[in-house]
């Protein structure tokens, strides 16, 4: 409740003084959301931020941001910093790839299109941030670097490639095959998540899925139209409206790969999960709001906007700090040569701690208990620094309510510690593919984890249509549909069906057989059909890979067959 208090506190002071613009609405939220225990949402994984040089209020800024401590991430009286993230090098030093504009641009805020990306370095993740050199022109840079060691810098509109953290830079041009589907709405503002072959996924501002066999090469989308609906930005996150939802982060850990995408006209972040990073489940709660930047001592820097959440993960992937664009006023107000400018500040995170279920059969309505192991790291002892009456184990929305199975017995496996939960209250849903722990320390800190479920392939064939190419025949005309498995594991035989719609209603064209595809292999798979289609007329047709699974893959696309 702390963060939903101060965030309703920082919104009633600050249209007191901005009045409410275009730039700034506020959310309903789902009555349940109120009933989430703490660290039910990913909110509440933000820690205090350390106290950095000196607590000040000579520098630029607004009242609900000063006095600050300066030295946290990147601020300067001469540049407009924004989006960036932080990567640590092989020399031991952390590197900050983060752009700018000079505050005394004209068109103040709105000279972000002309932005420099600039390189910085600090001796720990918080910062200072003190910049070395100049990279290039860009905007919104995400740094990323591929199996074979190299550096790749997306900004918008291209890259930057290094052998190094430090250079130097050549820029180069992404390739992108929208595969027969419309390019998802902002298809800008990149973000990347290496798998575990060493490829990329890749989702855009709009929510867009691509994915690159090595990070430099061609980038294929995957997501189809929004008729079969975009499986990355939630349409329904709140009651009455979707939400204003872009900028998705994304990042994949020992467990899981995760992703968080901003309401930025509600400025309120939305949380998902995903074995794949194809098919993804909403958590419920905020994944961040105003007011997550606490400091030591309780109090708030009040940053009117937080966007373009970064995420610095540890070796296993997981997160441990969000570095965040931030600025003191609405954007519009953010004049030249004024005291109001943006920067990049650096929060700490709650890590998630390492857990295995030790059972091998998958867990079902008539499992009584699960085993799972907790390891001990550098800074945990889970024989000593558990709160046990506190933890709770099971499937992630039940946890994040409250819910779940309580520890039944403990014991010791050298340093690690091996808890037997209750499960006869414990049901996972078909799609759910991993188990949360939620807890204190016996500092009363918050303590979760996250647990791969026994029995579920984490990773599967990945496969994608390409639209018809139809041509008339004797007797009809034949079909050549396309299909790419994009995903790291071969794929076995599978089914095809290609319909078209009439008068609302489906109609079945033709279906054939997809052979077995290696990873990243293509085939075409040609089918007939009689006489259906009228000259010149549009027809929206429907591809299907699997229709008869629980998740088929959908594409729709319109054809004018006949010309």
């Amino acid at each position: 409740m702390r963060f939903k208090n101060l965030f309703f506190a920082l919104l009633i002071s600050s249209i007191s003084v901005f009045e409410t613009t275009a730039q700034t609405t506020e959310r309903p939220r789902p009555a349940e959301w109120n009933n989430l225990v703490f660290g039910g949402r990913f909110m509440d994984r933000f820690l205090p931020m350390p106290n950095v040089g000196q607590l000040t209020r000579d520098t630029w800024g607004a009242d609900n941001v000063l006095p600050r401590y300066t030295d946290n991430g990147i601020e300067s009286r001469k540049w407009s910093f924004w989006g960036g993230n932080i990567k640590l090098g092989e020399d031991g030093k952390y590197h900050f790839y983060v752009c700018g504009w000079l505050e005394s641009s004209p068109k103040g805020h709105n000279e972000w299109p002309n932005s420099t990306v600039f390189h910085a370095v600090s001796d720990n993740s918080i910062g200072p941030y003190v910049v070395k050199d100049t990279i290039g022109k860009g905007h919104n840079p995400e740094i990323f670097r591929l199996k074979d060691g190299r550096y790749v810098l997306y900004v918008i509109d291209g890259y930057y490639i290094a052998d190094g953290a430090n250079g130097p830079w050549k820029y180069g041009k992404f390739e992108f095959n929208n595969r027969d589907r419309r390019l998802i709405e902002g298809n800008s503002n990149f973000t990347f998540a290496q798998r575990e072959d060493g490829s990329y996924l890749m989702i855009c501002r709009g929510g867009g899925q691509w994915f690159s066999q090595t990070g430099l090469s061609a980038y294929n989308q995957v997501t189809g139209t929004r008729l079969e609906g975009n499986k990355v930005i939630p349409m329904r996150a709140y009651p009455q409206r979707p939400g204003n939802f872009e900028d998705p982060v994304v990042w994949r850990d020992n467990v899981q790969y995760n992703l968080i995408v901003n309401d930025w006209l509600g400025r309120i972040a939305v949380y998902e999960r995903s074995k794949d990073g194809v098919n993804w489940k909403v958590e419920s709660g905020e994944a961040y709001l105003p007011g997550v930047s606490l400091r030591q001592d309780g109090s708030v820097e009040g940053w009117w906007k937080y966007e373009r959440l970064k995420i610095f993960q540890d070796k296993y992937g997981r997160a441990t700090q969000g570095n965040f664009a931030v600025i003191d006023v609405e954007k519009k107000f953010d004049k030249a040569s004024d005291s109001h400018s943006s920067k990049n500040i650096g929060i700490p995170l709650t890590v998630g701690r390492l857990l295995t279920i030790l059972d091998k059969k998958p867990i079902t309505a008539s499992t009584k208990t699960i085993r799972v192991k907790i390891a001990a790291e550098a800074d945990f002892n889970p024989q000593t620094d558990i709160d046990l009456n506190a933890l709770q184990f099971g499937e992630p929305e039940a946890v994040n309510f409250g819910k779940g199975g309580k520890v039944l017995k403990t014991e010791k496996s050298g340093a690690d510690l091996i808890v037997t939960f209750d499960a006869t209250a414990t049901q996972f849903p078909e799609d759910e593919f991993a188990a949360k722990m939620l807890g204190k320390t016996t500092t009363g800190k918050l303590l979760f984890g996250y647990a791969r479920l026994p029995g579920v392939e984490f990773i599967e064939p990945v496969l994608s249509p390409l639209m018809p190419v139809i041509t008339a025949s004797n007797s009809g005309f034949n079909l050549k549909v396309e299909v790419q498995n994009f995903g790291q594991v071969a794929s076995k035989k599978a089914k095809l069906k290609v319909a078209y719609m009439k008068d609302n209603n489906e109609i079945d064209l033709a279906s054939g057989a997809i052979p077995a595809l290696k990873p990243y292999e293509k085939t075409t798979v040609t089918l007939s059909c009689g006489k259906f289609f009228d000259t010149g007329v549009e027809y929206t047709f429907k591809v299907t890979v699997n229709p008869d699974t629980k998740q088929p893959v959908v594409l729709h696309g319109k054809l004018t067959p006949v010309k």
